[in-house]
């Protein structure tokens, strides 16, 4: 087997006919729902984008409980640790 055949999976015929089928099967699906390729790579990088923005907004609201417990905590932890040491 030589390496091009090796590096294609075949021989170059063959895989030149499966992707040109292939390629058939993917492009009526695209046409039957009515997506551009273009369209389909905005969607991926608008998901992408939606994914860091619902990461940075969840890390945000988890910052702010920590902060609001803190609020309470803190005192509180102070407190017993200023009326602890006299013991």
């Amino acid at each position: 087997m030589s390496n091009l055949n090796r590096f294609l999976g075949g021989s170059p015929g063959s895989v030149l006919v499966k992707l040109i089928f292939l390629s058939l099967l993917v492009g009526a699906f695209l046409a039957f729902y009515e997506i551009t390729p273009f369209e389909l790579i905005e969607r991926l990088f608008n998901w992408i984008a939606s994914v860091f923005n619902l990461s940075f907004e969840t890390v945000l609201e988890v910052g702010r409980w920590i902060l609001y417990g803190a609020i309470i905590v803190v005192p509180l932890w102070l407190i017993s640790r200023l009326f602890g040491s006299r013991r």
